[in-house]
């Protein structure tokens, strides 16, 4: 349980990093990080910093996309780690 705690504080500071890093980019008319990535770190844990990226760098919240998708990903999220909680801790 531990390393999963670990695993996601991870995940969730790679994310606000990707954010950042692709915004910053943006800026300097630089080579972009591909939305699949940005999405991929998202899905395998990293969905609050990705959110909390977005509106800390302003990036990426014009697009319905991920205005509705990372959210939408991180109450599945939450909502499978509710269940498995419930299934295995309680």
């Amino acid at each position: 349980m531990k390393l999963f705690a670990i695993y996601l504080a991870v995940m969730n500071v790679l994310g606000v990093a990707v954010m950042w890093s692709d915004k910053r980019r943006a800026r300097l008319h630089r080579w972009r990080i591909p939305e699949k990535v940005l999405f991929g770190v998202s899905l395998l844990g990293g969905s609050a910093g990705t959110w909390a990226g977005m509106y800390l760098f302003r990036h990426k919240t014009k697009h319905w996309y991920f205005v509705v998708g990372m959210p939408l990903i991180l109450v599945c999220q939450a909502a499978l780690a509710i269940y498995l909680v419930h299934l295995y801790v309680l």
